[in-house]
């Protein structure tokens, strides 16, 4: 005999564009994302029994994700996921928890004479803001909010060296070489009871994901770091510290590595060590880092 031990469907993709306008200015503001929901449930007959009647179709789910990006603001995503997944398990009695994952796509107003244009936009990198969202009926809704596909690199101040070495080891120890990566950095917010409670905390969403996004940047840049593990590390103890409803923080970092080419074969053109200042871009293999950093519990009173 066999059972179903696992069933979640919804409609993934869902291409979304809003645009405003400030009817005082006539400035125009734009938000695209990408929007994927899965809905859990009563519904295991669907797939055992060919039982449709238990089923919310995938299109009609697209349809109501449209229709609540009109009723409502988009913006900040967190926003808009719980909006969604509340939606689903109030309107539904046999859908008891909703999935809702955002991608909001990069677009960043042009400027024109050195001033802001008021309805053209520019995609300046491929990094997008993505949030997954669980609304599960009678315990509360759960956020991560993250940062997805932000390319960086220095051409110094970064070291790799006092590794493990055995019979397997090939790699020289370094003091100094290029870093760059393609950031993921996510961060778990505290459960909320409901709606209401994400609302209340709206203007927190923005100002964790500009705070998060600096961190980042600046810790990237300015650490002397002596392994990406230690660095990605104070990046999360500093989200932590400056977010306090955030519980805990992620960061997966692939290294782009960069290597030194040797040209001494050419008439004795020295391009390595301190000389090096041509290198090869590499694909792959490369090296995968990842961390979760939590708050120390509080030691208990004895």
């Amino acid at each position: 005999m066999s059972q179903l031990s696992y069933a979640r469907y919804g409609k993934d993709n869902i291409r979304l564009y809003k645009r405003e306008i400030d009817e005082k200015t006539g400035t125009q503001s734009v938000v695209e994302m990408t929007v994927c929901i899965l809905l859990e449930g009563d519904i295991d007959t669907s797939y055992t029994q060919a039982d449709n009647s238990v089923v919310v179709a995938t299109d009609t789910q697209k349809q109501t994700c449209y229709i609540l990006a009109k009723q409502n603001p988009i913006t900040p995503p967190e926003l808009f996921a719980a909006i969604v997944g509340t939606h689903f398990i109030e309107t539904y009695s046999h859908i008891h928890a909703a999935h809702v994952k955002i991608i909001q796509h990069r677009w960043t107003r042009m400027e024109v004479d050195g001033k802001p244009h008021p309805h053209s936009f520019l995609r300046d990198g491929e990094e997008v803001r993505v949030v997954e969202s669980v609304t599960r009926e009678g315990e509360g809704i759960s956020i991560r909010s993250k940062i997805e596909k932000l390319l960086v690199l220095k051409s110094t101040g970064s070291a790799f060296y006092g590794f493990h070495r055995d019979e397997y080891t090939q790699l020289g120890e370094t003091w100094d070489r290029i870093l760059s990566t393609e950031v993921e950095a996510g961060w778990k917010w505290k459960l909320f009871k409901n709606l209401a409670e994400v609302k209340s905390v709206v203007p927190k969403f923005d100002q964790a994901w500009q705070s998060s996004r600096e961190i980042t940047l600046k810790t990237f840049a300015t650490d002397a770091s002596a392994s990406v593990q230690n660095t990605m590390y104070k990046m999360c103890d500093q989200i932590l510290a400056a977010i306090p409803l955030v519980e805990a923080v992620d960061y997966s970092l692939p290294n782009k590595h960069y290597f030194e080419i040797d040209l001494s074969w050419h008439k004795g053109l020295k391009n390595t060590g301190k000389d090096a200042t041509v290198y090869a871009p590499q694909s792959n293999p490369n090296g995968l880092i990842q961390c979760t950093v939590t708050r120390k519990e509080p030691k208990a009173r004895l």
